[in-house]
């Protein structure tokens, strides 16, 4: 159901709200309060949402806020309670000064009416400040013969505060002297003044204290106060006084010069030059003043000469002291001189031994001396001691004399060198003494032999050590000095598993550094046990033996040794047989593996490594045990392979791996009966690993046949160069090659290999060299005789379109190979001349590379050279495999000297027709040797 916006009492709302616009015109009202001084921050001051008729909530709703005209807030407004609250302390006297009446002003203003109130807030002063004097202290001087009667004006007070929390009056301490009257001036302030009451006596009392004290009106009253020093002035009505009418003194005799004796003192009272005091000798004599000296403004007496006791033992002086008027006052100073002990003895030593052997015995004289005093009596009785921790006395032989002997055993290792101190004391009084210091050293014996550090050493050393290192320092203390304490080190002989210890270990003599010679093998040896003997030099030497206990350390240096399956002897593989119808878990079989090794490093850990059929077998961690890991299925194949690795836990870990054959059956003879089907496997289903060896073998293999062939040509072109330089001047033609027919075949005896080589402008010269090698056939004499030319250097471009310039030369008969000019490395060597197979792979393939170049096939087309079509014969030493068509075809490029002809690919032998001109030929040759 909708509610009309407009309630039907709608016009009455806008006359009250024209009514309350009018009412915006009448001035502000004015609301009063009153809060004391001194407040904490947020007091309540007045209900101001209560006394302007609104609820505290919609103060903040109605913008009602405090409006102030001072610099300083001293109000706020509290929007939860709806009161006026303090904004900080307020100071009535800082506010107000002392006005007696503190008001402050403020407007709260509303902003939804826009109207403003006026707030009157009255600060009412509390009694927070007491009375205070501008100064603490204030002197007032009167003289001692002042008058009774007399008036001395005080500081005033001033308290901050009005009303009765203000300054009321004063009040003076206690005394017998003085008393207060206060004064009321004109303006109400009140003036204090000091009233002398009786006589005063500077003499009796030269200062006076008192206290002035301050009070207000307040509750709690407050109060301030000042004190007041009255100091006296002296007038000249006291003579000095001395403190004693005789002064005693006894001094000794040897007083040096300006010593003093004694002070004399005398008061008086006054002050001022009225009590200055002054001292002299009265009626004084020669022999005073000669003697002594008196200070006549401080009263000492001071020695000006020596003293003697004999000369004199008591002086008698008078003194006297005056101040500055005139008053006077005597007194006497009484002094005896007494004897005393000034001298003190003398030592003199007459025999003196400065160094001794530890093992002196007791008894033996070190050292004589005299002892002698100047003084007499008492004063000249001297006595001599020595310390008494020392192991030696004193022994007075004949008059003043005495001796300094060994009383106990010395020992140089507890103390090597003694400073004696020999003291003579007189029975003066007091005591004078004299010292004097022998030093006596203790001579070594070798008495103490090395003791080490340790009383059993043990040392570790991780087996396979470099030799030479270091394996452990061992120090020996020896406490004698010199030769006696200079320590070497050996080690006591033994032998172990055969061997002496010096193969194994050795000691540095002087610094007992233990070194290893050899490299520790823990699985041979684990403990070594040593006796190590320290000695020093001493005669006779001193030794003392420790046991050091070597221990060598194991290393992870022992792969797993892997026990069973343990590899067959015979070439066989060893199968494992695993029935179908084995359940997940069955035992298929176990790995047995040791480690020579010790502790972590023999911890081993099995995991399978690879599986034909993965997923199928699985292998505990800890035992080696193989395990089917689900059921056999049909499709599993008979023969299963699984690589298994085991693993140390040493740092780093080491491996073996041993390979599992595992024949799924339930019994040898189905083993035997699936041996055919195992052959006959489907090729695509091989391990992919077998593929990757292969083409990596492969691969190897013809980077390897392609170096061997690049060194070949390389080593071939040398030999050419060689050849060439040797035979430029006569060699101008070679014999034709011969065929020897046998039992109706055609044996190849002499063949040659061609090379072109061209200069610089290989447009315009080219060579070609023939160079023989011999098969297993002698060479007939007529081809030997028959001539060839040898080099042919024509420009290739102009016979292109003349044949006639390809006529040969006449061959030349005197002619021939050597020994050393024959192909390969088989002319270094010492074979017969008719030319034996060469006996190395290099040769080996040179040679048929030539015979592949000069074959007969290209001479006629259709000539073999011994066993079947294409082998060239090499079938016969190469096998039936090798025949022509595994070999580079290098026919078309090669030409034949002593014939027109020039090879060819033979395409008629293949193609059946015509081989083109020789003129073709030898165009396309020029153009393949130039690139």
């Amino acid at each position: 159901m909708a509610v009309n916006p407009y309630p039907p009492d709608s016009s009455g709302l806008i006359c009250i709200c024209i009514l309350l616009g009018g009412l915006w015109q009448i001035p502000a009202e004015q609301i009063r309060y009153s809060v004391p001084e001194e407040l904490e921050k947020g007091s309540a001051v007045g209900h101001i949402a209560k006394d302007l008729g609104l609820e505290p909530r919609k103060l903040t709703e109605r913008g009602v806020r405090v409006v102030s005209r001072g610099k300083i807030q001293l109000f706020a407004l509290n929007p939860r309670s709806g009161s006026l609250v303090t904004a900080g302390r307020i100071d009535r006297e800082q506010l107000c000064d002392r006005s007696p009446k503190c008001m402050a002003n403020l407007e709260i203003f509303l902003e939804d009416k826009a109207k403003i109130f006026g707030i009157e807030v009255e600060i009412i002063d509390v009694n927070d400040n007491s009375p205070t004097f501008g100064t603490e202290q204030r002197e007032i001087k009167v003289a001692e013969n002042e008058n009774p009667g007399a008036r001395f004006p005080l500081p005033e007070a001033f308290d901050p505060d009005v009303g009765v929390n203000s300054l009321q009056g004063y009040q003076l301490s206690s005394n017998v002297h003085f008393s207060l009257d206060v004064q009321s001036g004109a303006d109400g302030i009140k003036y204090p003044e000091l009233v002398l009451e009786q006589a005063l006596d500077r003499e009796e009392e030269a200062v006076l204290h008192l206290v002035l004290t301050a009070f207000d009106g307040g509750d709690p009253i407050r109060s301030g106060t000042t004190s007041i020093h009255v100091i006296l002035l002296d007038i000249n009505d006291n003579a000095p006084v001395f403190t004693q009418p005789e002064y005693h003194i006894s001094v000794q005799e040897n007083l040096p010069v300006g010593t003093r004796l004694l002070t004399i003192k005398a008061t008086d009272p006054d002050e001022g030059t009225n009590g200055e005091v002054t001292y002299s000798f009265r009626n004084v004599r020669d022999k005073i003043s000669q003697l002594f000296q008196l200070n006549s403004l401080t009263g000492d007496i001071i020695i000006l000469g020596d003293l003697d006791y004999e000369d004199s033992g008591f002086y008698d002086i008078d003194v006297e002291a005056h101040d500055g008027p005139g008053l006077r006052a005597r007194s006497k100073v009484l002094v005896t001189v007494l004897d005393v002990n000034d001298n003190a003895p003398e030592i003199t030593v007459t025999s003196l031994t400065s160094s001794i052997q530890e093992t002196s015995s007791p008894g033996t004289v070190i050292a004589v001396f005299n002892v002698h005093d100047g003084d007499s009596g008492e004063n000249g009785f001297v006595t001599c001691s020595i310390l008494d921790n020392l192991p030696f006395r004193l022994e007075k032989t004949y008059g003043n004399y005495y001796q300094l002997l060994i009383h106990r055993t010395l020992d140089r290792e507890e103390v090597s060198e003694y400073n004696i101190t020999i003291t003579a004391t007189d029975q003066g009084s007091p005591p004078l003494s004299t010292e004097t210091h022998i030093s006596l050293k203790v001579m070594d014996i070798n008495d103490n032999p090395p003791t080490f550090t340790h009383a059993s050493y043990s040392a570790y050393i991780l087996e396979n050590n470099p030799r030479g290192a270091s394996i452990l320092s061992m120090t020996a203390q020896d406490p004698d000095s010199g030769e006696n304490a200079r320590v070497t080190y050996s080690l006591a002989e033994d032998t172990i598993q055969e061997k002496t210890l010096s193969s194994y270990v050795s000691i540095n003599s002087n610094t007992g550094v233990l070194y290893a010679l050899c490299s520790f093998d823990y699985e041979q040896l684990q403990h070594l046990k040593l006796l190590v003997t320290a000695r020093d030099s001493g005669n006779p030497p001193l030794s003392s033996n420790v046991s050091l206990s070597l221990f060598v350390l194991d290393q992870n240096d022992n792969i797993p040794e892997i026990l069973y399956p343990a590899l067959p002897t015979d070439g066989s593989t060893g199968v494992e047989l695993t029935p179908r119808s084995a359940e997940p878990g069955y035992l298929v079989t176990k790995v047995v593996a040791v480690d020579r090794d010790s502790g972590q490093n023999a911890w081993l850990s099995y995991r399978l490594l690879k599986a034909s059929e993965p997923g199928l077998f699985s292998v505990g961690l800890h035992t080696g045990e193989v395990r089917t890991a689900r059921a056999l299925l049909d499709r599993d194949v008979l023969k299963q392979s699984l690589v298994v690795t085991v693993q140390d836990h040493g740092q780093p870990p080491l491996s073996a791996s041993v390979t599992l054959t595992i024949a799924v059956a339930d019994s040898i003879p189905d083993v035997l009966a699936d041996l055919g089907s195992i052959r006959t496997m489907d090729p695509d289903g091989s391990d992919l690993t077998l593929y990757l060896v292969v083409a990596v073998a492969a691969v190897s293999c013809v980077f390897l046949a392609f170096v061997i062939l690049l060194l070949a040509l390389r080593l071939r072109r040398w030999h050419m160069n060689r050849l060439l330089h040797a035979a430029s001047s006569g060699f101008g033609e070679v014999s034709v090659p011969q065929f020897v027919g046998m039992d109706g075949m055609q044996a190849f005896l002499q063949t040659y290999s061609h090379e072109v080589s061209f200069t610089a402008d290989s447009r315009k010269s080219h060579l070609i060299f023939p160079q023989p090698n011999y098969a297993d056939t002698l060479i007939s004499q007529d081809s030997c005789e028959k001539n060839e030319p040898l080099l042919v250097p024509q420009d290739l471009g102009e016979t292109k379109g003349d044949p006639n310039l390809l006529q040969q030369a006449p061959p030349n008969t005197d002619w021939r190979f050597s020994q050393a000019q024959r192909p390969g490395t088989s002319g270094s060597q010492n074979g017969d001349e008719t030319g034996t197979w060469p006996n190395n792979q290099f040769d080996t393939e040179m040679l048929q590379a030539m015979i592949l170049a000069s074959a007969s096939e290209a001479a006629d087309g259709s000539s073999t050279l011994g066993g079947g079509a294409g082998t060239m014969g090499l079938s016969a030493r190469y096998g039936p495999q090798f025949t022509l068509q595994h070999v580079p075809d290098y026919r078309q490029n090669v030409y034949i000297p002593g014939s027109n002809a020039t090879l060819t690919n033979a395409p008629g032998k293949r193609d059946g027709k015509t081989p083109a001109g020789g003129n073709g030929n030898k165009k396309k040759s020029g153009k393949k040797e130039k690139k």
